[in-house]
């Protein structure tokens, strides 16, 4: 069983006033087989934990450890963080002009694997992908992201989830900009990688909707930059009947 841990994690961005703390602290572990959901309002500090992890520059870590089977994942490249098996779905994915989903994706299978895969093994792989997520093949042939609709942007990050099979997703706001088909279809590719029964989700979201078609084991609730509470799916339910001001009005008073 693979295991990702956080433990006292703080971490700042540089702003014009100085260096901004914004996570304080936080404890968190996710293993295999494992669906966590993160959930708080705006500002609290829920896709700074998923770009640190992932070893964006822009957020430095002060103090703390993220480890990934015992091993030190902050001391990792970005690029030995995704080989390591983590990966990271965005809030808002990135175009790639002159690169194609194709190739794109089959240079970063190479680079985890060592190997490329085989062309025609490959081109059948993500064709069935594609179909899956409800997209026509025609898009393996796009610049990546370039011209997609939101929800094309996200079905083309589950896509990337699927073929290149991580051990830990780390879903920032994937449900985000999505109407009813769309989330369904994106919660069902959630849903078929972590059916494999050795794959951790992190999945960070605002809203209960998505959990209505992803069901988390754990749910957490981030608030200042640490989790305020935890518990259960019915957490969730809590949320969206009572919202988080309970929270925001204690963190405040803290």
């Amino acid at each position: 069983m693979a295991t990702l841990d956080i433990r006292d994690l703080h971490v700042s961005v540089d702003t014009d006033d100085g260096a901004k703390e914004i996570l304080r602290g936080v404890d968190l572990t996710v293993r295999s087989g494992e669906t966590h959901a993160i959930m708080g309002p705006n500002g609290s500090g829920k896709s700074t934990l998923a770009y640190s992890i992932a070893g964006h520059p822009r957020y430095q870590v002060t103090t703390g450890t993220v480890t990934l089977d015992g091993v030190d994942v902050l001391d990792m490249s970005v690029d030995a963080r995704a080989r390591a098996g983590l990966f990271l779905a965005m809030q808002y994915p990135v175009e790639v002009p002159g690169v194609s989903v194709s190739n794109f994706l089959r240079t970063a299978k190479t680079a985890l694997d060592g190997e490329a895969p085989k062309l025609r093994t490959w081109v059948k792989e993500m064709g069935a992908a594609l179909d899956a997520l409800g997209m026509d093949r025609e898009f393996a042939q796009r610049n990546v992201n370039e011209g997609f609709s939101g929800g094309e942007k996200k079905r083309n990050e589950i896509a990337q989830l699927e073929l290149l099979n991580p051990r830990f997703a780390i879903l920032d706001e994937t449900d985000s900009g999505l109407d009813i088909d769309a989330l369904k279809v994106v919660s069902e590719g959630v849903n078929r990688f972590s059916a494999q029964g050795d794959r951790g989700v992190l999945l960070i979201t605002h809203y209960t909707r998505i959990l209505r078609y992803i069901r988390p084991d754990f749910v957490h609730v981030f608030v200042a930059g640490r989790v305020a509470e935890q518990g259960g799916a019915e957490l969730a339910e809590r949320l969206e009947a009572e919202g988080y001001d309970r929270y925001t009005k204690a963190a405040s008073t803290s």
